[in-house]
């Protein structure tokens, strides 16, 4: 467990709601955001830009706390066994709408046991390789692919995260053979295809733009409906002839079940406050959307995901995870 505190604290709007007491005393101490992987990733980029933000807003420490493993799992496991108080939140990715369909048991519901507050960014995935790797396009690739099949390595953040249903579509899709090689994280993938210890992965345009733009990687394609902006010569998969993963990803928050209503609203709103400041625009900077739906939307949103996330596993023949 790696924690990072940022200075300030969360939701100063939440503390002035009228005739509302137990709001009015909300934050009165120590904030938790658990990032269910290790430093260095989108998540924890993520993390500490809406700190640093709500820091300057509010007069309470907010601790990011790293959990990683088990694809995110073991994090959101924390959070939904804490306290529903509101002083521990899960910022999660839209992989935990595929953990009830990838896995025989979790030790939690994510339906159950989580509550929705926001849709903070929505994403895409970018299909990147090592420059060591002969490839300049998703179709080299395949066709490399399939004449080592069973040879070429690939890296995501953990079983059922969403790099990793992204590359088992693609092997469906494409009809490759391909080892999957699991990480704690985006930080850890991107140094070992730095490195070429692998070959490819599916990593969050977060994280992977700025080593796309040095060199040190090479992006194929992405998964998002459209080109993305800060790539406009990167085609999207469906354009390279791959389908299946025409789609954005998400980052979002969470609280434990039985959080009051008006603490999930006000945490809400302080997160649409930062993301309405020079902070959405550096998200916007690269590449992703600031969103900060309301808890009702994201509720929608999440319950659709888990359905179309339990087709996708069915379809690509994802077995069952222990």
């Amino acid at each position: 467990m790696k924690r990072l505190v940022v200075a300030g604290a969360v939701w100063l709007a939440a503390c002035g709601l009228p005739g509302d007491g137990f709001a009015q005393n909300y934050p009165n101490r120590t904030v938790r955001i658990v990032v269910p992987f290790a430093p260095g990733g989108g998540v924890d980029v993520l993390a500490r830009l809406v700190g640093t933000k709500l820091s300057e807003l509010t007069r309470q420490p907010v601790v990011v706390d790293h959990r990683p493993g088990a694809g995110g799992n073991l994090g959101a496991d924390v959070v939904a066994k804490s306290p529903p108080d509101g002083y521990t939140i899960l910022l999660a990715v839209s992989g935990l709408a595929v953990s009830p369909s990838l896995y025989r048991t979790l030790p939690f519901d994510p339906v159950r046991d989580l509550v929705p507050v926001t849709e903070v960014v929505a994403s895409t995935l970018l299909l990147v390789v090592t420059p060591k790797l002969p490839v300049t396009s998703v179709q080299e690739l395949i066709a490399l692919a399939k004449s080592k099949p069973g040879t070429l390595n690939y890296g995501s953040s953990g079983l059922g995260s969403p790099p990793h249903l992204s590359m088992e579509i693609f092997k469906s899709s494409a009809g490759v053979d391909l080892v999957h090689v699991p990480f704690r994280g985006d930080a850890p993938i991107n140094a070992a295809l730095i490195a070429g210890n692998i070959e490819l992965a599916f990593v969050p345009q977060l994280t992977g733009l700025p080593l796309i733009q040095s060199g040190q990687l090479r992006a194929l394609g992405s998964t998002g409906l459209k080109r993305a902006a800060a790539l406009p010569d990167v085609p999207t998969m469906a354009e390279a002839g791959v389908r299946g993963l025409e789609t954005s990803s998400w980052n979002g928050m969470f609280v434990p079940a039985g959080t009051p209503p008006e603490i999930v609203a006000a945490i809400q709103r302080e997160v649409g406050r930062v993301l309405a400041t020079e902070v959405g625009e550096r998200i916007r900077a690269i590449g992703n959307e600031p969103i900060g739906s309301t808890p009702e939307e994201f509720a929608v949103k999440f319950k659709a995901d888990v359905a179309r996330f339990a087709k996708a596993v069915e379809d690509a023949k994802i077995p069952k995870l222990d």
